[in-house]
């Protein structure tokens, strides 16, 4: 299928969909340093460009006659680790909603943090989307029951022209894995640690993980052991000097990115990058389902 990725970040949902045999033609991002990043990995174009011009992105989409747009607006005005509001970064949504309303593909997969999917946001892009005549399957997908290492929930919302509202959800239901999976179960014995810290948002939150449990969230940040760190009950094992601190790399891989993949820019940039992205795995995950969803459409 024609595809192009809109707010494609440094590429963890293009990569996906790639991986399940979807022609990505071209991506659109913002952010110069998830751009040149983004360059660094595909071989098709990326363009910077700012999607809150509707009229303008759909004059760059336009040409790609996409048969699905995918992507994932940014997300920080109400994520977890944000103060829990909505500000101008939401109407973003809206902006992903109106460019697919206008360009009509068959059908989208739009991605964001679990909470969106209760957001004044979300809701008036979701009125954009069924005014539009699309069918929509929304989930809150854990990625460590997608082939995903890593406890970390998505919203997903696909849509598919001229379906009714939930029309793939038993195809979801039925690929989700009843076991997580653990670090160890992805990635063996080869870690070289088995207890690692993550720094948390508030130490009321434990900080210190094992590999036989699905790595917490990778955020946008990496912060080694303060000193001043005083343990958690929860903790897998208590804090000392030589404690793992998971890498960039690390987290990298946890994500599920490539060990090839090409990291550019700053430490704080790629760090950021890294937890924004949507993990490759579970973009697979969706892009396979998504496929299973288009073959039983073109059966009907």
């Amino acid at each position: 299928m024609r595809t192009v990725d809109l707010f494609s970040g440094c590429g963890g949902l293009s990569l996906g969909f790639q991986k399940q045999g979807f022609d990505i033609l071209a991506a659109f991002e913002w952010w110069d340093a998830a751009v040149k990043c983004y360059e660094a990995n595909f071989s098709h174009p990326v363009f910077q460009i700012d999607l809150s011009d509707v009229s303008k992105a759909v004059e760059a989409i336009k040409p790609f006659a996409p048969d699905i747009i995918i992507g994932g607006p940014p997300c920080q005005d109400f994520s977890h680790a944000g103060k829990r509001i909505e500000a101008g970064r939401a109407s973003l949504t809206d902006s992903f909603a109106e460019i697919v309303s206008v360009i009509r593909p068959k059908c989208f997969v739009m991605e964001n943090v679990d909470r969106a999917r209760n957001s004044n946001a979300y809701s008036s892009a979701r009125n954009i989307f069924k005014n539009a005549g699309y069918g929509l399957t929304e989930i809150v997908l854990d990625a460590s029951r997608c082939g995903t290492p890593q406890k970390r929930k998505r919203f997903i919302c696909f849509g598919m022209q001229n379906q009714p509202d939930g029309f793939a959800q038993t195809l979801f239901d039925k690929r989700i894995s009843q076991k997580p999976m653990t670090l160890r179960d992805y990635f063996g014995n080869t870690l070289g640690f088995e207890f690692y810290y993550r720094h948390p948002r508030n130490y009321n939150r434990r900080a210190v993980f094992s590999i036989d449990e699905p790595a917490p969230t990778m955020r946008g940040v990496n912060r080694p052991v303060p000193k001043g760190y005083p343990g958690h009950p929860n903790d897998a094992c208590p804090v000392n000097e030589s404690l793992h601190v998971l890498s960039t790399q690390e987290r990298a891989w946890i994500q599920t990115f490539p060990k090839d993949y090409i990291w550019i820019g700053s430490k704080t940039d790629v760090e950021q990058m890294i937890g924004n992205a949507v993990p490759v795995n579970l973009a697979s995950f969706v892009a396979e389902t998504v496929k299973l969803a288009v073959e039983e459409d073109s059966r009907d």
